[in-house]
């Protein structure tokens, strides 16, 4: 991996993830993999920048009061103690283990930003009841934490369906909350991948001050764009990195 590289892939990825509300995993990932590193490694440098761009992206948001705070700590909190597990669930699972959860989740995602489970499987009001709101917010927090940390995605693009489903949330509105959420998971994450010696610190600081520069051109992006057409970019990003991932399977496996 070169520095070029490295700093293209970190701008990339930080646009990405303003633009997605994700840690910018989904491209991360699926691009290391295919440079040839493994699945453990290519997790741990893709948290790890993830923790800056999660930062810097989140203080644009609350200085351009796009970010409900109030929404993010409780997302938060639960993903800060289901990230702390992470470390433990790389360290325990096989390449080939990570890689096919990993792309069992993406397509999951993908199928319910597809058909828009929200109103077709769940015609019932969101919940509004604050109580029931927050500890919805620290259960979904705390789930995505765990799995999504553990994958290297940071938790974005899982966290946006739960919150769209049972709360109402829009995407555009689920994006500075992802992004804030990804702050203490990321952190947790890297933690954790750190006590096991799963992090190249140097490839993911690289990533991370480039990701810095990507993530306030998304954040500037999502204001330009229609809420529709905020969507298709979103079902893109999922077909992106299901197709990349496909073909590390294929690799792994030998079918091609």
């Amino acid at each position: 991996m070169s520095v070029a590289f490295l700093i293209i892939l970190g701008c990339i990825s930080g646009a990405a993830a303003g633009f997605f509300g994700i840690g910018g995993g989904v491209i991360i990932v699926p691009c290391l993999l295919l440079l040839g590193l493994d699945m453990e490694y290519a997790i741990g440098i893709s948290i790890m920048q993830m923790v800056f761009s999660s930062t810097f992206g989140s203080i644009i948001n609350i200085y351009q009061k796009k970010l409900a705070i109030q929404d993010g700590v409780f997302v938060g909190l639960g993903g800060l103690i289901g990230a702390a597990f992470s470390g433990i669930i790389v360290d325990s699972l096989s390449s080939q283990t990570l890689l096919l959860c990993f792309l069992l989740l993406s397509c999951v995602s993908f199928y319910k930003y597809i058909f828009d489970v929200k109103t077709t499987a769940n015609p019932t009001p969101p919940i509004t009841e604050p109580k029931k709101q927050k500890m919805l917010m620290i259960a979904a927090g705390f789930i995505t934490g765990i799995f999504a940390v553990s994958l290297g995605i940071g938790g974005g693009l899982i966290l946006a369906p739960i919150l769209a489903y049972y709360l109402g949330f829009n995407s555009k509105k689920v994006v500075p909350i992802s992004l804030f959420f990804i702050i203490f998971a990321s952190i947790s994450g890297s933690l954790s991948l750190a006590a096991h010696n799963l992090i190249d610190f140097k490839a993911g600081i690289i990533l991370g001050i480039a990701s810095m520069f990507g993530v306030a051109f998304g954040i500037y992006l999502i204001s330009k764009i229609t809420l529709k057409n905020h969507r298709y970019a979103l079902i893109g990003i999922y077909a992106f990195s299901i197709a990349l991932t496909l073909w590390k399977v294929a690799q792994t496996f030998h079918l091609i």
